[in-house]
């Protein structure tokens, strides 16, 4: 019990320095309104059809093409996020989680026991099933999922102790130029089973970093930290890792950073996502599948895990360039991604490597990971939608909604009403049973211009500080605060030199807003849509999104 309240204070407690007491409101405290719920509301929907029901879910070794336990995973993740932001109960997840253990081996995890081989794919499968079975606990706190996750945690990892520092990082060891959409075996070195996605192995790191979190088991501490170790020792680009799976292991250092303290390793997820935004970045703001592969696909998952990480540095380190990678991901690449059956897809990455300027689909639906994936990037936009820290509320993206907080003895209630990103105007009610002291802290994005902020319609002066507006008074039982401004047209420059069309050298936005235009059009539109129904047909001419410099 000592142990235990040890390793929650310490959590705790990094938490609270490191981010200044900043977290995200919880899923109890918000309620989405306008485009996110319905996409929200439109992924739920799909997950709760016959794919990802408890008959159909659960699949052999060949069914899942060599990835045990990374449908299931990644349905019980999502099944739970969503369930959360919605507030609603979840199709199907409780029958699924009723099911697993009759899925699950001798061992205790999903596929075969492998006495001798190192399964690469295994250990990343069976990390998406740990993180939907580690959500769902931190959720509802059921000591039987609490059970199955020590037990998969000791059982997979820790007999590979020591192992994990003979990963093959080097690129000779690695095939180049291999893998479909949904990742394979591609060879063995040593006792390692690799895969096409290069550094899926990491994907279970996260995933074992999350259980750790939730059991405080001290065992599984030197494990990771030799995956840590042999993850900062890779040369991303040498060995033209996958970007999703670097990603979802930033994604995990960075939760290791608050259980530990170590300052060191959000550098290490900063200088990586910098990496990332130069050479995996695509110029809608999605990925490449592969570091330097530029004739390849994008991938919601890694879309998802680059949005998650944005916001996670801005929250340690407070650095508004965050919040803005994250915005224009979000909208540019996040939702042109959803589909109209809510479930997401992969699109080209217009450049020189598909020899087009159009970002058009390339599979309608992967339904096998980034329909799921999706979940947990809509349900954080929501969760991400506000921050608190003491009195101070950070409104970091201007979404619909009305949220709850609680700020010494006084419960606020906040109205959020705005139609950003096509218009600048924001509008805020705040309710509270008595006068209240609060700091109220909203973006000022570089594509915001003439600002002014209003207390009960009257303009009010406000201190500008890291990149947002802090409104700080004593605020009466009712009141109301508007945010106004001016959404710039910008022009701009590629992100990616190496993967330049000839003569194509800018892109054109509206706000936070990419937009294109149509084969035959001469008006600019967004790439963002609402799953709009034509977005699903692989040949389509799509957008141009890229424009020669004298056009």
């Amino acid at each position: 019990m000592k142990r235990h309240f040890t390793f929650v204070l310490a959590v705790l407690t990094s938490l609270w320095m490191w981010a200044g007491g900043l977290q995200p409101v919880s899923f109890d405290a918000q309620l989405m309104q306008g485009s996110l719920d319905m996409r929200l509301r439109l992924n739920m929907q799909r997950l709760g059809e016959e794919k990802y029901q408890p008959d159909h879910v659960f699949l052999t070794m060949q069914q899942s093409g060599d990835w045990p336990g990374d449908t299931e995973g990644r349905t019980i993740l999502g099944l739970t996020l969503d369930a959360q932001a919605l507030h609603s109960a979840s199709p199907n997840l409780e029958e699924i989680l009723r099911r697993l253990p009759s899925h699950l081996n001798e061992r205790g995890y999903m596929g075969p026991v492998f006495p001798d081989i190192i399964h690469e794919q295994q250990l990343s499968g069976n990390g998406w099933m740990l993180r939907g079975l580690c959500e769902y606990y931190e959720w509802r706190g059921d000591s039987a999922v609490l059970s199955v996750i020590r037990t998969m945690a000791r059982n997979l990892f820790l007999p590979w102790k020591g192992h994990y520092a003979t990963y093959p990082v080097r690129p000779e060891d690695r095939k180049q130029n291999v893998g479909a959409a949904s990742g394979e075996t591609v060879g063995q070195i040593g006792r390692w089973q690799l895969s096409s996605d290069v550094g899926c192995l990491f994907i279970g790191m996260d995933g074992l970093i999350h259980a750790y979190a939730v059991t405080h088991d001290e065992e599984l501490r030197p494990v990771i930290d030799e995956l840590v170790e042999c993850f900062l020792g890779i040369d991303l680009l040498a060995i033209k890792a996958q970007t999703h799976a670097t990603l979802t292991a930033l994604r995990g250092l960075m939760r290791y950073a608050a259980i530990t303290g170590e300052r060191r390793l959000v550098d290490e997820a900063a200088a990586r996502f910098r990496l990332y935004t130069e050479y995996g970045m695509t110029e809608n703001f999605a990925n490449y599948n592969w570091f330097r592969r530029y004739d390849t696909w994008t991938e919601p998952c890694a879309i998802v895990d680059s949005y998650l990480l944005a916001v996670q540095l801005w929250q340690q380190t407070r650095d508004v360039a965050y919040l803005e990678w994250a915005e224009q991901i979000y909208f540019n690449a996040l939702c042109h991604g959803q589909r109209r059956n809510g479930g997401f897809g992969t699109d080209t990455c217009p450049g020189k490597g598909s020899a087009s300027a159009s970002l058009k689909v390339s599979i309608p639906e992967a339904h096998w990971c980034c329909t799921m994936r999706g979940a947990e990037g809509l349900s954080n936009a929501a969760r991400y939608s506000m921050f608190q820290s003491g009195d101070t509320l950070f409104f970091p993206f201007y979404r619909p909604a009305t949220f709850m907080a609680t700020v010494g003895k006084h419960r606020v209630e906040v109205s959020e009403q705005t139609k950003y990103p096509f218009d600048g105007t924001v509008q805020l009610a705040l309710y509270m049973p008595k006068a209240c002291r609060l700091t109220l802290c909203f973006p000022h994005y570089s594509w915001m211009q003439d600002v002014e902020l209003t207390l009960n319609g009257k303009p009010v002066e406000a201190v500008e500080r890291g990149g947002f507006l802090m409104l700080s008074r004593r605020f009466r039982q009712v009141d109301h605060v508007g945010v106004s401004f001016r959404l710039a047209d910008r022009e701009l420059p590629l992100l990616n030199a190496e993967n330049a069309l000839p003569g194509h050298s800018r892109r054109f936005l509206h706000g936070p807003l990419l937009m294109g235009r149509r084969t035959g059009s001469d008006v600019l539109e967004p790439v963002w849509h609402l799953m709009d129904a034509s977005v699903w047909e692989p040949g389509d001419d799509g957008l141009r999104i890229l424009f020669p410099a004298t056009e």
